[in-house]
C-alpha cells in the first residue's frame, strides 16, 4: 500500500476521514514525526527517506521545492495537491482510491493535482 505524509497545513479533517473509512491506509502528519515548523525541502528530503508521498494544500511554494528535487535527480516518491476548494469527502474518497490502487514506485518524480477527474 502506498504511504503518505500529511504536510503540517494539511486539512485534518481529511487524514481523519481517510482513517476513519480505511484504517490500513499508512499516513502519518509532520506533527507525528517531529517535523513541525521544518521547511519543504527538509519535509521533502524525510519523505523521500522514508517513501512517503506528500499530501499538502501548498501550491505556492512545496511544488516548488519538489520539483527543484526531481530536476536535482534527487528522490521525490510524490506530491499530491489537494486544493482547499476540493469537497473534503472527494479528497478522503481520492485519497483512499490512490492509497488502495497504486503500485509501489507508481508516483515516483510527479506532483499531481487532486481531484484526479
Amino acid at each position: 500500500m502506498t504511504l503518505f505524509l500529511a504536510d503540517e497545513n494539511f486539512n485534518n479533517q481529511i487524514v481523519r476521514g481517510v482513517l476513519r473509512q480505511n484504517p490500513d491506509v499508512d499516513i502519518v502528519r509532520v506533527q507525528d514525526v517531529e517535523l513541525s515548523g521544518a521547511d519543504d525541502p527538509t519535509v521533502l528530503e524525510w519523505a523521500a527517506r522514508q517513501r512517503r508521498i506528500v499530501l499538502t494544500h501548498d501550491v505556492a511554494t512545496m511544488t516548488a521545492f519538489a520539483y527543484e528535487r526531481v530536476q536535482a535527480g534527487l528522490s521525490m516518491p510524490g506530491l499530491f495537491e489537494v486544493s482547499r476548494r476540493v469537497p473534503v469527502g472527494l479528497a478522503i474518497e481520492e485519497i483512499i482510491l490512490i492509497a488502495e490502487c497504486s503500485f509501489e514506485g507508481e508516483w515516483e518524480g510527479q506532483v499531481i493535482f487532486l481531484p484526479l477527474r
